[in-house]
């Protein structure tokens, strides 16, 4: 489960566009809050028992205070809903994090993609790239203006942001932002996977760590192995052997490790373990091509082992 060593109170509940509230929480005696950074999220425990990842989307200089923007999800798990419906000024939440797996790196120019509720991890970092002073760029798409939140925060940063709705313009014109690869341009891209998926498309030929990419949603990753492989927990001096069908953080926790989860699909980033030997089968959405590479970390929720033997730091 999530690390809920923080407890917060909603301290505001606004609706900022169609089917999207954004809470502003606090401790309940006004303390400081740890510090975070653009693109981190944080772990959110609900009264009713759900735990769900939301991007911090406030001010990261208000030292007291964070704020989370959360869409409506009709086929959601029940999180968003609750959100909605029934989570009021006053109560209480659980907070796991902050942690950050979609850091913003210094960079001459920027390009940041957002589509839909994947304004809310990209609005810190464009106000950290103006106070930079970076040469940056927003292109905005959604359903419509009255489904895209933040939309008077941006207005006034003029013609640096462009806003497409769909129902006024139709879809984002990648072919034209993404028209070819400039060295000294980082694009940060969240939102709904098949945005995400055309965007990759674009810049497929691309050097890595010019394009970085968020998911609310797991991708498919496709399965490599399978099959049953021993699972050695150095630190505990224990090997387990992993079948198929059970995860390894699920194995490591029923020898007796201790790892911290939450999201349970490879999003959040919170079970990262090290890897000491063996070759992981990485199947989440957080690290990029040369992480995946270095096999020296995994997320146990999801990942497995493509050898026959895995060992871990735990």
């Amino acid at each position: 489960m999530a690390d809920t060593a923080i407890e917060l109170r909603v301290v505001a509940k606004d609706r900022p566009a169609d089917g999207v509230v954004t809470l502003a929480l606090a401790r309940p005696n006004g303390g400081r809050l740890p510090d975070w950074a653009p693109g981190a999220h944080v772990d959110l425990v609900l009264p009713n028992g759900l735990t769900r990842q939301y991007s911090l989307c406030g001010d990261r200089w208000d030292a007291r205070t964070y704020r989370v923007g959360v869409l409506r999800e009709p086929a959601g798990r029940g999180g968003s809903a609750f959100v909605h419906d029934e989570l009021a000024v006053g109560d209480a939440v659980g907070i796991g994090g902050p942690r950050n797996n979609f850091r913003l790196v210094p960079s001459e120019r920027y390009l940041f993609v957002a589509g839909g509720i994947g304004i809310t991890p990209l609005l810190p970092m464009v106000r950290q790239a103006e106070m930079l002073g970076a040469d940056w760029r927003l292109l905005y798409g959604g359903r419509s203006r009255t489904s895209m939140a933040f939309l008077d925060e941006l207005e006034p940063y003029g013609d640096r942001v462009t806003v497409v709705p769909q129902d006024e313009q139709g879809l984002l014109d990648l072919g034209t932002w993404l028209s070819g690869e400039d060295p000294d341009t980082k694009v940060y891209c969240c939102g709904p996977a098949p945005l995400l998926e055309a965007v990759e498309e674009r810049c497929a030929g691309w050097r890595r760590g010019l394009l970085r990419t968020e998911r609310f949603v797991a991708r498919d990753n496709g399965a490599v192995r399978d099959e049953p492989f021993e699972l050695e927990l150095r630190r505990s001096g224990v090997t387990v052997a992993v079948s198929p069908g059970r995860s390894v953080l699920d194995a490591a926790g029923a020898a007796g490790a201790n790892v911290l989860s939450s999201c349970r699909q490879g999003l959040c980033g919170t079970c990262e373990t090290a890897v000491l030997d063996g070759v992981p089968d990485h199947r989440d959405s957080i690290l990029d091509d040369d992480e995946r590479e270095a096999g020296d970390c995994m997320f146990v929720c999801v990942s497995r082992s493509r050898s026959e033997r895995l060992v871990l730091d735990l």
